[in-house]
C-alpha cells in the first residue's frame, strides 16, 4: 500500500498538519507521526537525532501498513526526510521539501542551537513567550495564538533535545544529485529562518525538482497559506501516482 508521510516542524507536533489532512482524499493513507519527545511520542534520549526521527517515522509507516510513501517534511521534517532517503529510499515514492535546507549548520549556528537548548533546560519552555520567527511579520494574531498553543504543549526537554539533534545533523548536500524520485521544493518569500535562496539552491541541485515560492508568508507555509500549500501537495501526489 502506498501513502503520504507528513513530518512536522520544530518546535510543534504533528497537529500542525491539520489543514493538509482535512484537504486530502479520505481514501489516501496518511501517516503523520510525532517526532521523539513531541506530542504523544516518548523521548529517544538527550539528543533527538535525525536517525531517531527517521526510525520512528518508518515504524509508523510499518504500523499503518504503508510500504511506500511520498515523504513531505517541513523544516526539521525536511532534515528527517533526507535521513529517510539515505536509510530507506526504496520506500520513498516522492519528496516534498518545504521550508527546509540540505546544508548542515555552520559552527556558529550549531552553537546557538546548543546554547538555546541549555537555556530551555534551565528555564523551561521559554519559546511560548518568545517564539522563533515561524510566521511572516504581518501574520494574523489568531494564527500566532494557535502556533504558541502548539509550542506550549511541548516539553522544554523535547525542544532542547531536538535542537541538539539539528545541531549535529549531517550535510545532505551530497545526497541531492542522487535523488531520483519526483521532488517538490516549497519555500516562501517571508521565511525569516530559511531564506528562499537557500531552498532555490537546494532545488537546483536535485535532478528535475520543481521549485514553488509562496508569496507573502513565512516559515510555516502550510499554516499561513494552507490553500496554496494544499494545491501544490495534491498536484505533486498526482505526479507521484497517488491520485
Amino acid at each position: 500500500m502506498d501513502g503520504l508521510l507528513l513530518l512536522h516542524a520544530w518546535p510543534l507536533d504533528a497537529r500542525m498538519w491539520a489543514p493538509q489532512r482535512a484537504a486530502l482524499p479520505p481514501e489516501l493513507p496518511v501517516v503523520a507521526p510525532d517526532h521523539p519527545g513531541f506530542g504523544s511520542a516518548p523521548l529517544a534520549g538527550p539528543v533527538t537525532t535525525m536517525e531517531a526521527c527517521a526510525r520512528r517515522a518508518l515504524e509508523a509507516l510499518d504500523a499503518a501498513g504503508v510500504e511506500r510513501a511520498v515523504v513531505c517534511g517541513l523544516s526539521l521534517g525536511g532534515y528527517v526526510a533526507f535521513e529517510i532517503w539515505r536509510r530507506a529510499r526504496d520506500r520513498v515514492l516522492g519528496l516534498v521539501l518545504a521550508n527546509t535546507r540540505a546544508v548542515a549548520d555552520p559552527p556558529e549556528a550549531a552553537q546557538a542551537r546548543r546554547d538555546l537548548a541549555a537555556r530551555l533546560r534551565r528555564e523551561g519552555n521559554l519559546l511560548v513567550a518568545d517564539p522563533p520567527k515561524l510566521l511572516a511579520p504581518d501574520a494574523p494574531a489568531e494564527l500566532w495564538e494557535r502556533v504558541r498553543g502548539l509550542i506550549a504543549d511541548q516539553s522544554a526537554e523535547a525542544i532542547a533535545a531536538a535542537l541538539e539533534g539539528m545541531a549535529e545533523r549531517p550535510d545532505s548536500t551530497p545526497d541531492l544529485p542522487g535523488i531520483s524520485v519526483p521532488t517538490l521544493v516549497i519555500t516562501s518569500s517571508e521565511d525569516q529562518l530559511i531564506p528562499p535562496e537557500v531552498s532555490r539552491a537546494m532545488a537546483e541541485a536535485i535532478p528535475g525538482a520543481r521549485l514553488e515560492v509562496l508569496e507573502g508568508v513565512g516559515h510555516l507555509s502550510n499554516l499561513e497559506a494552507p490553500e496554496r500549500f494544499n494545491a501544490l501537495l495534491l498536484e505533486h501526489l498526482a505526479a507521484c501516482g497517488l491520485r
